[in-house]
């Protein structure tokens, strides 16, 4: 008898697969087409948001593999307007997993981000990005720096913001090791 392939869930798990097998050795967690940021745990989450080499190459990892570049390593052998799509898409989804980190600490509300899967923010980047740049993430009233950020013009606000980073890294270290 004739085996039926499913031909949906076939790709979706070769999709899968390429973007986050890596992530499930590296993590040692599961992830799926449908997994956002608000979905990834919190020790995932802090590495991911840490600057650095490591960080940027598990990211790369997910891009490469969501775009079908291939792997990390083989980054500096995409042509020249790949790997700067790969860079930008980078860049994005670092601040959103670091929004994300102030999110859970409770530093600032919801941002636009957050609704999408992590593949989608990938896939539809440019749309993704251009809401986000139109509706930033604003510092949560209950924060104590509220009033002195509330003076402060759009752009002000939003450098605020990111200043908060080296704190947020280490204020969420020690909320995950508890």
């Amino acid at each position: 008898m004739a085996k039926i392939v499913n031909l949906h869930a076939y790709r979706t798990k070769v999709v899968e697969k390429r973007t986050f097998g890596p992530w499930r050795k590296r993590f040692g967690e599961s992830f799926s087409q449908i997994t956002g940021l608000t979905d990834l745990s919190s020790q995932t989450l802090y590495f991911l948001a840490y600057p650095g080499e490591k960080n940027a190459v598990a990211l790369y990892e997910f891009i490469m593999g969501a775009l079908d570049f291939g792997t990390a390593t083989k980054f500096y052998y995409l042509e020249k307007r790949n790997q700067m799509v790969v860079m930008e898409i980078h860049l994005f989804l670092a601040d959103q997993i670091r929004f994300e980190m102030m999110r859970r600490l409770e530093w600032i509300d919801n941002f636009p981000s957050m609704r999408y899967t992590l593949l989608e923010m990938v896939k539809l980047f440019e749309r993704i990005k251009a809401l986000c740049n139109t509706y930033k993430p604003k510092l949560a009233k209950s924060h104590p720096d509220f009033a002195s950020y509330s003076k402060l013009t759009s752009a002000d606000q939003e450098v605020f913001i990111r200043r908060m980073l080296p704190e947020a890294l280490d204020t969420y270290k020690v909320q995950i090791e508890l």
